[in-house]
């Protein structure tokens, strides 16, 4: 290529009008010579160009060593280049662009028939393998997890065929866009749901009056305290003579079936102990992530590396079902459910029904469009909603204090029906929703364009949810070893030494009625109410925490009794005793502080302490819902604590219920 040599001319010295002048190239080598300030030599013979007008401050480029000579912009010749490079490009590369767009505008065409056909063929491959694998190996416990996983998909399969046919039209046996909705308005349709209700209530008596009443009476304590939660909230509704009974029956009735199916049971209670066992053995896998990044000894530190982390492993495990629209699929059906069984709208219904699953910041999200224009009723909900329920992932931390997994599973499902049940009772509906069912329950899947964005998000926004959870349990067993250093100090002047003055000990005197409304055993109702007092005021996980302590100490005290029953060395006597309020095992010179509750009072504890409901979250519902709505936040800020005594006793009903039906 010809060299370059650039000069700048002032814009001044350019000045030309009319038509773009011919020159010659002995014009152009004088004028060159006279730029570097030498002498004109003869003109060479050549022909003449026309070179377009130049205007001022282009840059003059001299072309020399060639036989040709021309005045251009230094961006015209680039443009040039550019253009004689393109005119040589490979033929090859333009086959291989026109390939590459083909495919291209063929996946864009038929991807819909595309993914359909893959999942068929992933699903028919499953198939084959699950029928392999219960021809080579059936009976053991691998087998019969893997017959009841493939039984669920099938379900949910067949499930969301059924109302891809009748959105499409191909089934048509109402007016509705899904099967669920379907059976919901036939079932309108023969009021199914009173004749449900009047069949359900009728058998809940006769099995109190023959299984409970005459086998263990002490239970029915739990019953009046039922009684006495109704009445206490009927007395203090907003409006007593505009409650709809509907939804407290129904809501009650949802709660006694599911603890008979838990606690009175066998299928039943083996079932969600496999399935608490199941969960524990799944979020077991979060230790291979804490052991990698803390390293062998994480343990301990077993809050911070062992506990935490698991929020972290749930929350990812809860974004990928987002994503995949699984957990779309529970919440929707769901809360049609209970809109169906309450009378609840839908927008409530299933704000009760995410609370199972999520947190009481995140279920509202689902919601959130609609939220502006709800009645102080349904708001009231939401927030019961989230004061009765815990999230799923906050769930998995209390399993590892050693928490009964399967009665924590039960009160969140029972949470659920009970939160609507005492926000209608306390705040009932007066107003007409504005919402429709087509409106609430047409939930999106996420908007990660993969499943690794949806666990990386997942697992990023739990890191809000970790740092939350620290840093009130920081600031709240601080503030609580404050405050009960200050009331030992007023107890000491006057001579109040045994017991000490504490926050603990004035909570189980002020909850000990709440204590036996629920049926706790006589010698367990003080540190009920000193749990419920922990759990009202500071949170449920300091309170979870403490009731820790007595669920270890009463299976430290079985491996005692139980090497002295085998004779080992290491326990010859077996004894132990009673001692400041703690018990003392003889043989390994140990105290176990706090002493024991009875299994029964543990599980009534359980679901007591099984919701959100403390005056720390009302901050917490009051920025969420407020930032959702600001329109609405006044109304918000007027129910949060109405809202917030609702869900507590929600959580207490359930607690009664598990009373009635504990042996």
């Amino acid at each position: 290529m010809a060299e370059l040599t650039t000069y700048h001319r002032k814009p001044e010295a350019i000045k030309h009008d009319g038509p773009p002048p011919t020159y010659s190239n002995a014009t152009f080598a004088q004028n060159s010579t006279e730029l570097n300030g030498a002498q004109p030599s003869a003109p060479p013979v050549s022909k003449a160009i026309a070179v377009p007008p130049v205007t001022p401050g282009d840059d003059i480029t001299v072309l020399n060593g060639g036989d040709e000579v021309g005045i251009e912009t230094r961006e015209k010749v680039l443009e040039e280049e550019e253009e004689e490079g393109s005119g040589r490009e490979d033929r090859c590369s333009k086959f291989v662009g026109f390939v590459q767009d083909a495919v291209y505008g063929f996946f864009t065409d038929n991807s819909d028939l595309l993914s359909k056909l893959f999942y068929l063929v992933l699903l028919v491959l499953y198939f084959v393998y699950f029928i392999a694998a219960m021809a080579y190996k059936f009976g053991d416990e691998a087998s019969i997890r893997l017959l009841v996983v493939t039984l669920l998909v099938s379900v949910y399969l067949l499930f969301r065929l059924v109302e891809f046919l009748v959105r499409r039209g191909t089934i048509t046996c109402c007016d509705c866009s899904g099967a669920s909705e379907c059976f919901m308005n036939f079932a309108k349709k023969i009021k199914f749901d009173m004749i449900l209700a009047v069949v359900v209530a009728l058998s809940a008596l006769i099995y109190i009056i023959v299984a409970v009443g005459q086998h263990h009476p002490r239970n029915l304590i739990s019953l009046g305290g039922m009684a006495v939660f109704i009445l206490l909230f009927y007395v203090f509704s907003y409006n007593p003579a505009r409650v709809q009974w509907r939804p407290v029956v129904w809501g009650i009735l949802l709660q006694f079936i599911f603890a008979v199916l838990i606690l009175r049971t066998t299928w039943g209670y083996n079932a969600f102990d496999y399935l608490g066992a199941r969960v524990r053995e799944f979020l077991a896998y979060t230790d291979a992530g804490s052991k990698f990044v803390f390293g062998d000894l994480y343990t301990n530190h077993f809050f911070a590396f062992k506990v935490l982390p698991v929020v972290v492993f749930f929350s990812t495990f809860v974004s990928v079902m987002y994503y995949v629209g699984f957990m779309q699929f529970i919440i929707r059906n769901l809360g049609r459910f209970l809109a169906f069984c309450l009378g609840t709208s839908p927008a409530e219904s299933l704000n009760a029904a995410g609370n199972i699953f999520i947190g009481q910041s995140e279920a509202p999200l689902m919601i959130r469009p609609f939220i502006s224009e709800m009645t102080k009723s349904e708001i009231h909900a939401i927030l019961t909603g989230g004061f009765a329920t815990i999230a799923g992932s906050v769930m998995a931390a209390y399993i590892l204090y050693g928490v009964p997994p399967n009665h924590l599973l039960s009160a969140s499902v029972m949470s659920a029906p009970a939160a609507l049940s005492m926000s209608k009772l306390l705040y009932p509906e007066t107003e007409r929703t504005r919402h429709t069912e087509e409106e609430v329950y047409n939930m999106k899947r996420g908007e990660e364009r993969n499943i690794i964005d949806a666990a990386s998000n997942g697992a990023t926004q739990s890191v809000k949810l970790v740092a939350n959870i620290a840093v009130n349990l920081i600031a709240f067993i601080a503030l609580l070893d404050f405050v009960n250093a200050t009331l030992v100090w007023f107890g000491d002047r006057v001579g109040m030494h045994d017991p000490k003055l504490t926050f603990q000990l004035i909570s189980s005197y002020v909850f000990y009625p709440l204590s036996f409304l629920m049926g706790v055993d006589g010698d367990d109702r003080l540190k009920m109410g000193e749990l419920i007092g922990t759990k009202t005021f500071l949170n449920e996980f300091v309170a979870y925490t403490e009731l820790s302590v007595y669920i270890n100490n009463r299976k430290t005290l079985d491996a005692y009794l139980q090497n002295f029953t085998l004779g080992l060395p290491t326990n010859p006597t077996g004894n132990w005793s009673f001692v400041d309020g703690g018990i003392f095992l003889a043989d390994t010179n140990q105290t176990l502080a706090k002493g024991l509750m009875t299994e029964r009072s543990v599980v009534i504890s359980t679901y007591a302490l099984c919701g959100f409901s403390n005056l720390s979250s009302m901050g917490l519902m009051l920025g969420a819902l407020g930032g959702m709505a600001p329109s609405r936040r006044s109304d918000i800020s007027g129910l949060v604590f109405r809202a917030m005594i609702a869900g507590n006793v929600a959580c207490f009903m359930t607690a009664c219920i598990a009373g009635l039906l504990s042996t």
